[in-house]
């Protein structure tokens, strides 16, 4: 891949082949394969969401890739982060993602931060990517991504699961609702989450699948987004449902007063 000051200038045979799939495409080609391969994708969180989300998006050809998690692979998180293995236990989440992702892919360039995403942190690794996906499992990081996203007006894509059930959402800002708009406080922290009430494993994998294919649309222009539409997955009864989000004037984050 020949690159100057950031553009692809021309695929070679082995990229040709490699992407073919992709290149077929209408509105994608050889141009659009182009725009993966410059484009920037920020995965905060790479357990059971950041797992699909960064094997898809590595898988695609986006060319830069970067990972923010602070945990290490435990045992129990097997049984859905499936960019880990067994051996990877007690290696830092990132390190173990990298392995993998540039196994399947040498094109894409991996950089990772083991660390908890932090107000003083999050402006300076956000605004270095094109697009924000959130794998997390924590409101209090989902608000500070959102906030973040909409001051540097950088897109994010909001996904979540529980139990059988997932949803998710992209923040497009000045374009439609924010996620404070859904969710104008923090939930009681009181309330009980995956650690409790447990997640079938295949459903974060459904719902990671659906936030990389909303940021590989995002990266080549092509489609309708989930922007002002809230997609929820039920796995036990197997059905997609969607929501209507209006933009909340009084939203704390992109609202007439947080202006």
């Amino acid at each position: 891949m020949k690159r100057c000051e950031g553009i692809v200038k021309e695929l070679t045979r082995e990229q040709q082949k490699r992407y073919q799939r992709n290149i077929l495409l209408p509105g994608v080609g050889m141009e659009g394969q182009k725009k993966l391969l410059r484009g920037g994708v920020l995965v905060v969180g790479t357990g059971g969401l950041g797992s699909p989300v960064a094997y898809y998006l590595a898988a695609a050809g986006v060319g830069r890739l970067g990972l923010v998690d602070a945990d290490v692979v435990d045992l129990s998180n097997l049984q859905r982060q499936i960019l880990h293995r067994t051996g990877d236990i007690g290696r830092p989440k990132v390190e173990s993602a990298r392995d993998k992702l540039v196994a399947l892919n040498p094109d894409v360039q991996v950089e990772v931060f083991p660390e908890r995403l932090s107000a003083a942190s999050a402006v300076s690794l956000i605004e270095r990517y094109d697009i924000v996906v959130d794998c997390t499992d924590n409101f209090a990081t989902r608000f500070l991504l959102n906030e973040t996203c909409l001051r540097l007006g950088k897109p994010f894509i909001y996904g979540g699961v529980l139990a059988f059930a997932g949803q998710v959402m992209t923040v497009m800002p000045g374009a439609g609702p924010c996620l404070r708009c859904i969710f104008p406080h923090e939930p009681d922290p009181h309330v009980p989450g995956c650690a409790e009430l447990g997640v079938l494993g295949a459903v974060p994998g459904v719902i990671g699948t659906i936030q990389a294919t909303e940021a590989i649309k995002y990266l080549l222009g092509l489609g309708d987004l989930l922007v002002g539409r809230l997609l929820t997955y039920d796995a036990l009864s197997m059905t997609f449902y969607e929501v209507s989000i209006d933009r909340d004037s009084g939203c704390p984050a992109c609202g007439q007063k947080a202006r």
